[in-house]
């Protein structure tokens, strides 16, 4: 392995992944919803960002200035790439933490964020990061960190220990990676079948690894195939934090702080004799086997007043994007489901049924006068978390990065044409990306080129699996014939006309 990867795997792309908690237009709500200031973020930096779909979505589709560094030059080159081809000119790096962080050009930052990439880094660079955030992050500024956790992680090291041993020891150099994690996975699986002693005291490791073996190589040899590999527990990340002078503020998904979604009517009552709210996260790990942590911290944590919490509140705006009736007025969460008061949710939606963009201010005045406020907040806050809705950029933001989406998303539907592993495409109206399968990024390239109608949708796509010898799956099986395969296409192109388009034109996407 090249020395300049300091122990991270190199041999092999990672996976194209969107991550919207890396967008500082997801703080918004979670930092509301817990009475803390809202900053205003100008400048962004992303150290770690593997292929740059993130980084990139959110340099086109909003009007923070972006920059990051990747260690890997063929991952850097492809985030290049993205950066040209939306003309966001988004400051890219190839540069190891060490230099990267040491440049003397950079501006000091509104926001950093760290995808993951701190479980798989050496102690020295998890200090060389520390100090980078230290120095480098504002008063008021944002951390958004992610990472694999303890205690949930105990039961599966022993899994990612032998897995790793196995490739030191037999990993052959001249095999491909893909190779190498398939045959440690298989050796792994023989030897626990051997292993009765270790299978009875963590009976779940057997199916972990079954599990394991069905995602993809790729992802798997970054996560568990690099030399240093560390996931811990909260108090230690505090420790180690603590240097930057940032201070943990929320995670960044609302609903892990939601109570109702996050202790039993018991853990509350446990919890009731703890009044250190950063051992109260610590403890809610254990109650939950937290895996992995997506979390926001803030250098310089404000609480927000009452008053300009609520004009804060009331100069957000939102928009429906999910169909009234496919609402789920019940939360799958930690303590299993939570049912919602749909006396109050459904007066919310019904004033935003219209797919028109509303300010809440708005909607509060359309209320009945004994409508509390905080239900009103509350209920979005959840109905945001749960895709329904999302929050809309000021006007004169969506119109600034209009064409910048655009031809960043014109040429990941036409990437579409030839692989599925591009999938967020960048919506204006946002600053973020929605998610979307191979097929309907083909129909929408068909669409932006002028095509109307499914037979043509149907037609462009079928052309592009014959290009490349290429044939659909259904329910596990190959379609053969050509007929089941242009069938499958028509009843895909049906659900396309009747959802995919009517979102991705209400988020701007397209036109």
């Amino acid at each position: 392995m090249a020395n300049w990867s300091e122990g991270y795997i190199s041999d092999i792309d990672y996976t194209y992944g969107y991550y919207p908690e890396l967008s500082p237009n997801n703080v918004k709500i979670p930092f509301l919803m817990s009475g803390l200031e809202v900053p205003k973020f100008n400048t962004a930096c992303e150290l770690g960002f593997g292929q740059g779909v993130s980084i990139n979505t959110h340099s086109a589709a909003s009007d923070v200035q972006w920059y990051g560094t990747d260690f890997n030059p063929s991952q850097a080159s492809f985030a290049k790439e993205l950066s040209d081809t939306s003309g966001s000119n988004t400051h890219i790096y190839d540069q190891s933490f060490s230099d990267f962080c040491n440049r003397d050009d950079l501006p000091d930052f509104d926001f950093i964020g760290l995808h993951g990439i701190w479980s798989w880094v050496s102690n020295e660079n998890r200090g060389i990061i520390a100090d980078f955030i230290r120095r480098k992050l504002k008063v008021g500024g944002v951390l958004y960190i992610s990472y694999n956790t303890l205690p949930g992680w105990a039961a599966a090291s022993p899994i990612r220990h032998m897995l790793t041993e196995h490739d030191h020891m037999h990993g052959s150099r001249g095999k491909s990676i893909s190779r190498r994690v398939e045959d440690s996975i298989k050796f792994t699986q023989e030897l626990l079948e051997l292993s009765q002693p270790l299978v009875q005291q963590v009976p779940s490791i057997p199916q972990r690894l079954e599990n394991i073996s069905k995602q993809n190589p790729n992802y798997l040899a970054h996560e568990y195939f690099n030399r240093d590999w560390q996931p811990m527990y909260f108090s230690e990340m505090a420790d180690w934090l603590s240097p930057t002078k940032t201070s943990f503020a929320c995670s960044a998904s609302f609903l892990e702080d939601y109570s109702p979604c996050s202790y039993t009517n018991e853990q509350s009552e446990f919890l009731k004799s703890v009044d250190d709210p950063m051992f109260e996260q610590s403890i809610k790990d254990y109650m939950h086997n937290k895996q992995f942590r997506r979390d926001y911290w803030v250098k310089g944590a404000r609480k927000i007043s009452s008053a300009k919490l609520e004009m804060t509140w009331y100069q957000l705006r939102f928009m429906l994007i999910t169909s009234e009736q496919d609402i789920q007025y019940e939360l799958n969460s930690a303590v299993g489901n939570v049912s919602l008061n749909k006396d109050i949710y459904k007066q919310v939606v019904g004033l935003l049924n219209d797919y028109k963009i509303h300010q809440v201010a708005d909607l509060q005045k359309k209320l009945p006068d004994d409508f509390k406020q905080s239900w009103l907040f509350e209920s979005l806050a959840i109905l945001h978390s749960q895709g329904a809705i999302v929050l809309v950029q000021d006007d004169n933001v969506i119109k600034e990065v209009q064409e910048q989406c655009k031809k960043l998303n014109a040429y990941i539907m036409q990437q579409s044409l030839v692989s599925p592993e591009l999938t967020a495409l960048a919506s204006p109206l946002t600053g973020t990306a929605l998610t979307f399968g191979r097929f309907p990024l083909i129909f929408l390239h068909a669409y932006i080129q002028g095509k109307n109608k499914q037979a043509d949708w149907v037609d462009y796509a079928w052309q592009a699996l014959k290009k490349n010898n290429q044939l659909l799956l259904k329910d596990g099986n190959t379609l053969q014939a050509e007929k089941d395969n242009i069938d499958e296409l028509y009843k895909m192109a049906d659900n396309f006309e009747k959802y995919t388009l009517p979102l991705v034109k209400r988020l701007k996407i397209v036109e």
